[in-house]
Order: C-alpha cells, then structure tokens, then sequence
C-alpha cells in the first residue's frame, strides 16, 4: 500500500534544491523523511499518513531528536488548479502539520522544510 523513507541526513544525502535547503539552515536534523510512497490504487485514503505516523513511531524507539520533512505546499498551487497524488512524493504541508510539525521555510517553488522533535520511546 505504502511507505515512508526515513534515515539520519548521512544515510540520505541527496536532496532536491540543496541550494536554498542549505542556505536556511540552522543546524542538521537528527532524521530526515525523504519520500512518502503510496500505491496508486489507495491513495486520497490516508495512507500516506499512517506511514509518516508509523516513521516517527520508529524513530522514536530509535531515539528520537529532530525531524524534518519535506512536503509540498499546496498553498503555493495556483488558484483552482489541483496536483496530481502522483506528484506529492512527500505528502502535504498540511499532512504535516496535523502530525504536529511546525513549518520552518520555503524550499523550491511548491515544498517547505518542516520539523518535528520527537521525544525518545
């Protein structure tokens, strides 16, 4: 149905508009969530949030400290004009926020960084 990839910032290195990720950054997270996969016969049912759930779950038993995600910013799309589920690799800001992350900046035209510290199991 789905997954989420997740790992400490060596693990995954690579990451899109690096440029303007670097120059707004205050310091590295302790986890990064890179992709949210969602088969495309059960998306727009939730999914995608139960794997960002079941990812901060597991960092969690493996310590905890600070997330940071990458979702798309549909606030950014313009007016009445709606992306496709194939292109929202990361799920959405506001998927995000209700998983209790706060958002720190922009990131690229349509994603943001977003954080989250997760307190250890």
């Amino acid at each position: 149905m789905g997954w989420a990839e997740y790992g400490p910032p060596e693990e995954l290195p690579n990451i899109h508009h690096r440029q303007e990720y670097e120059s707004g950054l205050v310091g590295p997270p302790d986890h990064r969530i890179t992709c949210i996969f969602v088969d495309r016969r059960h998306r727009r049912r939730g999914v995608a949030a139960v794997a960002l759930r079941g990812a901060l779950d597991l960092i969690a038993q493996a310590g905890g400290g600070v997330v940071e995600g990458y979702p798309h910013d549909m606030s950014k799309q313009p007016e009445g004009k709606k992306m496709s589920s194939s292109f929202l690799y990361n799920g959405t800001r506001k998927m995000y926020e209700d998983a209790g992350f706060t958002y720190e900046r922009a990131k690229g035209q349509k994603n943001c960084v977003m954080t989250r510290r997760i307190a250890s199991a």
